[in-house]
């Protein structure tokens, strides 16, 4: 039998690892392909905001996901024991008895296996195999350096990609194309043209008000994701964060997804507090709101889709005098509840209070 052994950080691990493994594996006509995530490499430091090896395992056998002839190795993961690929080997000979053992490394390995602890044991166990270059050019430290640009995407399994936003690895924020895709998807089709002129409106007004149009951005893709979602939907998202909320009468229940879609975007997209806050207050403001709530809660209210009687009139004053936009949106809100005999929210009143001064 033989065996294919692959060991790395794999930190993250990426389509280029996944490539050259499989090309390799391929050209020797291997039978069976080990992937060894280390558990506490020996021979570097990591920077800091390293996965713990549990993050690393899951994250390798999401991208070994499907592709045959491959076991992806918790080893060394769980090992105690410095990670010493002697002894790794040592191991695998006693669960492998008789097998021919490759050892796949990438040039910088190759060139000093000499150095390596036991080496001349080492080299008659396993036969080193170099792990030609690929067309997929990356290397880990350099998609590190993408993620929390925004970038880094395409070499990363889709798993992987939502692990590590969800998460919150690598400083990562998420790709604007998949968030929308994201986004979108929980959404009701006619949903879709408000979300996507909110977005545009948001960033307009963050510039306008100094406001991180990146953090605008965010809150108002994600402003209304759980708005499709039916009042036990809601309750079970509350519920499964740990929080109660006392619904009373239809108005309330029309504002539960505010508080679940802030929560989603915490727990599930890897966005700031600051972010958070502005899509839960989104719809009803709140006393003390911040500038990102002020400019999410008037692009929600002003976006190119919406039509209604002094429209035009308030989006002027909303890159004029943001407070005063505030003020006639929550009056508005308040007179158009009372005529519909609903009672306006508390954080409503209190909001359109304190902009009264």
């Amino acid at each position: 039998m033989k065996i294919g052994i692959f060991g790395g950080a794999f930190n993250p691990p990426h389509i280029g690892h996944v490539h050259a493994a499989k090309t390799a594996a391929e050209q020797y006509e291997v039978d069976l392909l080990i992937v060894i995530p280390t558990g506490t490499p020996s021979h570097k430091n990591f920077p800091g905001g390293t996965p713990d090896p549990e993050m690393r395992l899951t994250m390798t056998k999401n991208a070994f996901d499907g592709i045959c002839n491959v076991k992806i190795s918790d080893i060394e993961v769980y090992s105690q024991d410095n990670n010493y690929t002697i002894d790794t080997v040592r191991k695998l000979q006693l669960e492998y008895a008789n097998a021919e053992f490759l050892l796949l490394v990438g040039n910088d390995m190759y060139d000093s296996l000499d150095t390596w602890k036991n080496s001349e044991e080492l080299l008659k166990i396993v036969t080193p195999v170099l792990l030609s270059r690929t067309i997929i050019n990356i290397s880990s430290s350099e998609l590190r350096e993408m993620l929390p640009k925004r970038r880094g995407r395409e070499f990363l399994a889709d798993l992987n990609y939502t692990y590590i936003i969800k998460n919150r690895l690598y400083n990562a924020r998420p790709d604007w194309e998949w968030l929308r895709e994201q986004a979108h998807s929980m959404l009701s089709p006619l949903r879709i043209p408000h979300v996507k002129a909110c977005e545009s409106e948001a960033v307009d007004l963050a510039k306008r008000w100094g406001v991180s149009t990146d953090d605008a951005r965010e809150a108002a893709i994600l402003h209304d994701i759980t708005k499709k979602l039916d009042f036990s939907q809601n309750m079970c998202i509350i519920a499964k964060h740990g929080l109660t909320a006392s619904i009373s009468g239809i108005n309330e229940e029309k504002l539960l997804h505010s508080i679940t879609g802030a929560l989603v975007a915490l727990s599930d997209y890897g966005v700031s507090n600051n972010v958070a806050e502005a899509i839960k207050w989104h719809t009803t403001g709140r006393a003390g709101m911040s500038m990102l709530d002020k400019v999410i809660y008037i692009a929600d209210y002003i976006e190119a889709t919406r039509d209604f009687p002094g429209v035009r009139k308030l989006r002027n004053i909303a890159y004029n005098d943001i407070n005063e936009a505030m003020k006639i949106g929550l009056e508005m809100t308040v007179n158009d509840l009372k005529t519909r005999g609903i009672t306006p929210n508390v954080s409503t009143l209190d909001a359109l209070e304190e902009l009264k001064g």
